[in-house]
């Protein structure tokens, strides 16, 4: 009897686009609704960190201070200093060329202070770890993924960083995660120990996004999604973790 393939099942009301790509086939196992726009929410902070590094053999003591809990523990206050300094969408605009981003594009033009309301794509994200593990200079490349394979359990904003890859994948992994919409502060804090160092995209404005990103292995996994409004944090987070785990297991099938 014929095995039956893994199958996909994007749970109701939820709009998701996810993308799996091998590199050692250098082939795409897997996608769907791989172009589709959603806001950035933490994702950016990667495009923020290449941004800052190009052109750098050296990071000042105290920038290096900043960039870690961004990229490990997702620390918002240093990703808008970082965001003013670089020239808030400007950064975008340069990541997209530099990169060959399609999806990628700045908040909206009322907006410019918002570096979470980037638009990007799943095929823009696992581009962009294509680009970070395979063209960025080796130190950069050490840097960032160093800190995302140190992903702390919680953000430091108290929200729980282990969903979707973390908790659905083995290790290695490496992750960049994403939350947005769920209010300031979580309804469950998280309580683990925090380790601190073309036309106008659809942004889901109004529904909470949850996305989770990174490299498993020799692949990067991209699983974005968007939530009907009022979903709470934790149903959200089960959501794309059973999510996640189907698009792992149906990209071998």
């Amino acid at each position: 009897m014929a095995r039956k393939k893994p199958h996909v099942t994007v749970p109701a009301g939820v709009r998701a686009g996810y993308v799996v790509y091998d590199r050692e086939s250098g082939k795409v196992l897997l996608h769907e609704g791989a172009r589709r726009t959603f806001r950035s929410a933490s994702v950016v902070k990667i495009l923020i960190a290449l941004d800052y590094l190009r052109g750098k053999t050296e990071v000042p003591a105290g920038d290096l201070a900043m960039l870690r809990p961004m990229l490990r523990s997702s620390d918002d206050g240093a990703a808008t200093r970082f965001w003013a300094r670089g020239g808030k969408g400007a950064i975008i605009e340069r990541s997209a060329r530099v990169i060959g981003l399609r999806d990628t594009r700045p908040p909206p033009a009322d907006k410019p202070g918002f570096w979470g309301y980037t638009a990007l794509s799943a095929m823009d994200v696992a581009r962009t770890y294509r680009f970070l593990l395979e063209k960025a200079p080796a130190a950069h490349r050490e840097l960032i993924m160093g800190e995302l394979r140190k992903a702390t359990p919680c953000g430091l904003d108290k929200y729980d960083q282990y969903f979707g890859i973390p908790r659905a994948l083995p290790r290695p992994w490496a992750v960049k995660q994403g939350w947005s919409g769920f209010g300031d502060v979580p309804a469950v804090p998280c309580k683990a120990g925090l380790v601190r160092p073309a036309a106008a995209p659809d942004l889901g404005l109004g529904r909470p996004v949850l996305h989770t990103t990174g490299v498993v292995g020799h692949r990067i996994v991209v699983v974005l999604t968007l939530h009907p409004a009022g979903s709470s944090f934790q149903v959200a987070a089960q959501r794309v973790t059973t999510l996640t785990k189907q698009v792992y297991r149906a990209a071998d099938s």
